[in-house]
């Protein structure tokens, strides 16, 4: 009985180590090709319902992209200069020719980002705030994809203590807190750092990487 125990344990860890094992790394190769120094953010798409997520989700990109060792142009200029030359949605702004972006400003490399899902998911006893989008950095050159990732995560604000009453009105308090301070920027920015600094599939250290 013991000897069949430890085989059936030993025969768990292998399958574990060989699911980790299969875990393959990001393919980095066009990346460490074009070695970026500096990155054009253009102004996310939404594709969810709520109308300010791109230009909040955009006020949290700077600082972890800069943090990772690049230079990012400043966002809040570049959404001004576009909506100046006649791109008034992000969308526009994605369709935009890289030639355009090269002679006007001259990135090494181009991050796209669009938003599948934001805000707040209200149910009848907690709220959950939700993020999500994907990324895509290109060469600004060639067009070739340097490296791209899926950003999610979601943080529920539910608390299950003091029974059915305190639920309700830890439900009642959440709505209210949540019309007067708006909990995505903060949500956002952590699911910026997951994605970004991600070991095996995060974006690389740029030249400008702090040591």
């Amino acid at each position: 009985m013991l000897r069949s125990i430890v085989s059936a344990s030993f025969m768990l860890l292998v399958l574990l180590s060989s699911g980790c094992a299969t875990q393959e790394r990001y393919d980095y190769a066009a990346l460490e090709a074009s070695k970026p120094r500096s990155i054009l953010v253009i102004p996310p798409m939404n594709n969810s319902i709520e109308i300010n997520a791109s230009n909040i989700y955009l006020s949290t990109l700077s600082r972890p992209l800069a943090e990772k060792g690049y230079y990012v142009f400043p966002v809040a200029v570049i959404n001004q200069f576009l909506q100046e030359n006649g791109l008034q949605s992000p969308a526009d702004m994605h369709d935009v020719p890289l030639e355009k972006f090269a002679e006007h400003l001259n990135p090494d490399a181009i991050l796209y980002v669009v938003i599948e899902d934001w805000g707040q998911k209200y149910e009848i006893l907690s709220s959950t705030t939700v993020v999500k989008a994907n990324m895509k950095l290109v060469d600004a050159k060639t067009g070739k994809t340097l490296w791209d990732t899926q950003v999610s995560y979601a943080q529920g604000s539910g608390d299950n203590g003091g029974g059915l009453v305190g639920m309700l009105v830890q439900a009642v308090v959440d709505q209210v807190v949540g019309t007067i301070v708006d909990p995505t920027p903060g949500v956002a920015r952590t699911a910026n750092n997951i994605a970004i600094n991600n070991q095996g599939r995060g974006l690389l250290n740029g030249p400008y990487r702090a040591q």
